[in-house]
């Protein structure tokens, strides 16, 4: 997994030379922001997975600039805004309109009091699609509150099991080599 993510993150030098990025390039060529340290990999994550739902445009670069005052892992936050492509789309789509619904509290009988206020024809249609757009919207506002602080914490549990399985690893094979060392086994 993390082979993966260092082959698809882009380095330093490419958002340096990016041409949107060149006026702040210099703060992005900070160290700190491109460690994977416990700290900055949850607010990455969190920070990605917000810029990922908020807009549905130019989601990298909002997470890069919003990682650089919170010391975030700017690679991974712009790493996980991928989790909205052209190909899950549709699906996000469909998730956001039916998390609006049910935050919004909307039923079926909302588009058919619409429909009948507006009359008939071309205005029902566009009532319709001004509703499913408007609960759509918000659930993506939701998405774009409730994932981030998922994010985090699954993103912090999952560093420390890597961080400890590690660790669990080095401490047992220094206790092979000592006991190489001293002749037991």
């Amino acid at each position: 997994m993390q082979r993966i993510v260092h082959t698809h993150t882009p380095t330093r030098e490419q958002m340096a030379q990016n041409k949107y990025l060149a006026p702040i390039a210099h703060r992005f060529l900070s160290p700190e922001l491109w460690r994977f340290t416990r700290r900055s990999v949850p607010r990455g994550v969190a920070l990605g997975l917000f810029a990922a739902f908020i807009i549905p445009v130019g989601q990298i670069f909002l997470a890069a600039f919003l990682a650089l005052p919170s010391r975030a892992n700017v690679p991974l936050a712009a790493l996980v805004t991928f989790v909205t492509n052209p190909f899950t789309l549709p699906f996000w789509l469909v998730a956001a309109n039916k998390v609006g619904n049910l935050t919004l509290g909307l039923d079926m009988a909302g588009p058919a009091l619409a429909r009948a206020e507006a009359q008939a024809g071309a205005w029902a249609m566009i009532v319709d699609f001004f509703q499913m757009a408007g609960t759509t919207a918000f659930g993506f506002l939701v998405f774009a509150m409730v994932a981030p602080s998922i994010g985090y914490l699954v993103a912090g549990w999952v560093w420390r099991a890597v961080v400890s399985r590690k660790r669990a690893r080095r401490l047992k094979a220094m206790e092979a080599r000592l006991d190489q060392r001293l002749g037991t086994q």
